[in-house]
């Protein structure tokens, strides 16, 4: 379930971001282009959530 709305909010913030910024500039808004954005963040979304470690590391033996 955290994948599909991981993927759902992430969906939804950065077709928000597409659309802020194409009127920023003056352009039209893409839905494609939010959406490959938005699969790419998601994906780097997980990688940078396995590799960052979950908590503090604990020394053993050091009192």
């Amino acid at each position: 379930m955290r994948f599909f709305w991981t993927f759902f909010w992430t969906f939804l913030l950065v077709q928000m971001l597409t659309y802020v910024v194409s009127s920023m500039l003056g352009l039209a808004f893409d839905f494609k282009t939010g959406s490959i954005l938005a699969v790419g963040a998601t994906i780097l979304i997980f990688v940078i959530s396995t590799v960052i470690p979950e908590g503090p590391v604990e020394k053993e033996g050091i009192h």
